[in-house]
């Protein structure tokens, strides 16, 4: 319900992961703002919107999901979380502030019924496939 995450919301549903989002959990998701969206190179989301695109889009929101509920006190410096996507994440905290993967800023946690929603200021990228 929330106006900035309009883009995300419109992801998720792509992606068709409304479901899997909407159980048990617990989940800790971090929710990338719409700015963060924008942020991406001109073309990036409404290329991953497109259909044949769904697998690439469905990664990269995975990579933003964790079987926890973790808020932005809970993590700690150095701390790897795995992903659902099968990848992982870097947390660094300083000075109360808490990072992921060097560049997206946790700025709000959000108690939900079926875990956590940090929200983040920066889209995560998984890593390349090798």
């Amino acid at each position: 319900g929330s106006k900035d995450h309009t883009t995300l919301v419109a992801a998720v549903k792509q992606a068709e992961l409304v479901t899997a989002l909407s159980n048990a959990g617990p989940f800790t998701v971090f929710a990338p703002t719409n700015a963060a969206f924008d942020a991406l190179p001109g073309g990036t989301v409404e290329g991953l919107m497109k259909d044949e695109k769904k697998a690439d889009l469905q990664n990269i929101l995975q990579y933003h999901v964790t079987l926890s509920a973790l808020n932005a006190a809970s993590f700690v410096n150095g701390q790897t979380l795995g992903m659902v996507n099968g990848d992982n994440v870097t947390v660094s905290v300083k000075d109360g502030e808490v990072t992921l993967n060097g560049n997206a800023h946790i700025v709000a946690s959000i108690p939900a019924s079926n875990g956590m929603i940090n929200v983040v200021d920066a889209v995560l990228l998984p890593p390349a496939k090798k």
